[in-house]
């Protein structure tokens, strides 16, 4: 699954450690999500649309 996380986390001013602080995970997660390698939980995909402040549609692209 596709994501657009890395470039509205840059938009946003957001370290990979700040965006991973506020959703309660690790840098390392949000690599590996950056990167397509781990798809987050539901829970994790709500918390970083919300805190990206876009729909999680529009945040996560299915193939």
């Amino acid at each position: 699954m596709k994501n657009e996380i890395k470039r509205l986390r840059k938009e946003a001013g957001l370290r990979q450690e700040d965006l991973a602080a506020k959703v309660g995970v690790s840098r390392q997660t949000i690599i590996a999500i950056e990167n397509d390698k781990y798809d987050p939980t539901l829970e994790l995909a709500m918390r970083l649309a919300r805190l990206l402040q876009t729909p999680v549609e529009e945040l996560f692209i299915l193939e």
